[in-house]
């Protein structure tokens, strides 16, 4: 028994068959195309997403059969958040290029949202910002004649997964989950259903809206003439829902670090619902049947990107993997800290005009010192966060899931885990997105009989805090937020 994951992301669709054992017998991947049709604008072909999405699948399964694996039992769609789409009902022809959840063309219509933001927040969760759907889609219904047809019921509109499913179907299905509809800025998330007054605010026609479903639950089917096979769609969720999922993070107190460019994290609450505040996002994400719970949210603009920074911006390093010999070399870090500002601070101090600021230098400082300082600022990023995440969610926090490139480096992993005095786990198949969309569809289906039954082909290294370590990293911690109250005065130090 096996399920298809389609993992369908910002730079490309990877697809994955995943056998009950948890091992992958078969895999592809295709690149989209990245659009910028003015600065600040970001777009997606929504017709190449499809396309590149369906030669990945047949690919996957087709590598699956050669492998002598069986044929996947059902689908599961894990796609980019945010990102928005409109298509005739008729020809399931979009009528413009999908908007990028990167995209930032209503920033100003943003602003003019000012005095019903904390109405919009107490709604959904989210700040007013560009990043969600619904000012993109107020914007796609002001181009042409969209606005007349979609009030005539001849449009659809809806994220990557609903464009995905609908095609899946032969259009025969409109729908979305939970956790996609939780990141459009339209969806109520007190009842869990498409806001009447956010859907008023921004012009958008009710009909034009897909049905809200289970994260884990048979939703249609897919066509013959699309994957060559007929096959349930039985999971959805957005991305970073997925991979908390794919983590295991069931259970209120649970929570995930990915570590990419940025780095997200989640925290369960469970059946709390935390206000908004401090900059956290209140989301929805999944337990372990798929079923929707509350979850708090926030990013860390930079975290490998100080990495790279360091390789493509200092040229100080070739590869990434040196930092960690680099890092070791150090017996502290002696007093350098490196505050990545690159793009201004997001939670928990929030300050756009901050700017990367480099403090403590001596004669003595070197290479070693600026690698050891971008890790660290990774897993003192983390603790302010989640320290906040753990206030102001109310829920017990015993260990930090982690996934994404930086996990491979084993002294961070430690260094995080002593910052955080909690034990840090990090899964041998660092691929939990398509795992968690994998996981709840076959859930659904019968692959696996539950949540555990799931996780147990899983294997995690545990990375527990040392009693001198932590010691060490509380007061290393400590120099840390000295280092961004620096940053925060060179930046609100103006004439």
């Amino acid at each position: 028994m096996s399920v298809l994951a389609i993992d369908q992301g910002t730079t490309g669709t990877t697809c994955l068959v995943i056998a009950r054992d948890g091992k992958v017998v078969g895999r592809a991947y295709r690149e989209i195309t990245q659009h910028y049709p003015q600065p600040g604008w970001v777009e997606h072909d929504a017709h190449e997403i499809l396309e590149r999405t369906l030669e990945a699948a047949r690919e996957a399964i087709a590598a699956a059969a050669s492998s002598g694996a069986d044929a996947p039992q059902c689908i599961g769609i894990t796609n980019q958040r945010e990102t928005i789409v409109l298509w005739e009902r008729a020809t399931g022809r979009a009528v413009h290029k999908a908007i990028v959840w990167q995209d930032r063309r209503t920033a100003e219509r943003c602003r003019t949202l000012a005095p019903q933001a904390q109405r919009i927040g107490e709604l959904t969760g989210l700040v007013t910002d560009p990043y969600f759907s619904a000012t993109k889609l107020e914007w796609l219904l002001a181009q042409g004649d969209n606005q007349a047809r979609a009030v005539a019921g001849e449009l659809c509109a809806g994220t990557i997964d609903s464009w995905l499913v609908w095609h899946l179907t032969g259009g025969t299905v409109h729908a979305t989950d939970h956790t996609n509809a939780s990141r459009t800025m339209l969806y109520d998330i007190h009842t869990r259903t498409w806001s009447d007054e956010l859907t008023t605010l921004f012009g958008v026609p009710p009909q034009l809206l897909p049905t809200v479903v289970s994260s884990s639950g048979t939703v249609g089917r897919s066509t013959v003439a699309t994957l060559g096979l007929s096959l349930p769609i039985t999971g959805m969720a957005g991305d970073q829902q997925a991979a908390l999922f794919g983590q295991g993070g069931w259970n209120p107190g649970d929570g995930k670090n990915t570590y990419g460019t940025g780095a997200f994290l989640l925290l369960n609450t469970g059946a709390n619902r935390p206000a908004p505040g401090s900059g956290l996002l209140t989301t929805i994400a999944c337990d372990e049947r798929g079923n929707p719970v509350y979850a708090l949210e926030a990013s860390i603009f930079i975290a490998g990107a100080a990495v790279q920074w360091l390789r493509d911006g200092l040229g100080i390093i070739a590869h990434s993997a040196e930092t960690e010999a680099l890092a070791r070399s150090l017996p502290s870090n002696e007093g350098v800290y490196f505050v990545p500002a690159l793009v201004g601070l997001g939670a928990p101090d929030w300050e756009p005009n901050a700017r990367g600021t480099i403090v403590g230098l001596t004669r003595g400082s070197g290479r070693a010192h600026f690698a050891r300082a971008a890790l660290e600022a990774m897993a003192y990023a983390t603790r302010d966060v989640l320290g906040d995440m753990r206030e102001q969610g109310q829920v017990p926090f015993d260990r930090l899931r982690v996934d994404g490139g930086a996990t491979a480096n084993d002294w961070l992993m430690q260094f995080q885990a002593d910052v955080l005095g909690v034990p840090v786990d990090r899964p041998d198949v660092v691929e939990t997105t398509a795992l968690g969309a994998a996981g709840l569809a076959g859930l659904a289906a019968g692959v696996w009989a539950s949540g555990q039954d799931f996780l147990a082909s899983r294997h995690f290294t545990r990375f527990s805090p040392s009693d001198t370590g932590t010691a060490a990293a509380s007061s290393a911690y400590a120099g840390w937020r000295r280092a961004v109250r620096a940053a925060l005065g060179w930046a609100r130090d103006v004439e």
